[in-house]
């Protein structure tokens, strides 16, 4: 079973910053979710965080 995972740093009209996932079996939709936060080194921490675990678990990227 293939699966796939991406991460995205996004920037809402308001000013906030998210970090946007996207995750599932390759061949469907999969689903998706969005953190946002108020201040752009937040969401770029929670990225490279969450890049790391993934990469840790086999995810290439």
């Amino acid at each position: 079973m293939q699966r796939f995972y991406s991460l995205e740093l996004v920037t809402s009209l308001f000013g906030e910053h998210g970090v946007v996932r996207h995750w599932g079996r390759i061949g469907t939709a999969g689903r998706s979710r969005t953190d946002w936060y108020e201040e752009p080194g937040e969401a770029e921490s929670a990225f490279q965080t969450l890049l790391q675990l993934k990469r840790k678990r086999g995810y290439a990227s």
